[in-house]
């Protein structure tokens, strides 16, 4: 079973929080800040985004869900703010 988003909306894969700080500091899990960065899984098929492109989002965008064990957010192509090009 795999989840595809509808008309505008976007499957993405969130960033990981970082377990420690760059110092070697381990951050507590209250105190870790959600992330706004992650990688579009699947689209819908008014999205003009494509799989693989990674995303800046807004903070509260979109609805967290679990699949197979994994957490993904799905959102509005709309509440994405930018794409990160390298």
């Amino acid at each position: 079973m795999s989840v595809k988003p509808l008309g505008a909306r976007v499957l993405i894969r969130a960033k990981e929080n970082e377990e420690k700080t760059a110092t070697g500091i381990y951050i507590p899990d209250n105190a870790k800040d959600t992330p706004q960065e992650g990688v579009v899984e699947a689209c819908g098929t008014d999205a003009s985004l494509e799989n693989g492109t990674k995303v800046i989002y807004g903070k509260f965008a979109g609805t967290e869900i679990e699949h197979d064990g994994e957490k993904f957010i799905i959102m509005n192509e709309e509440d994405i703010l930018a794409k990160i090009e390298e």
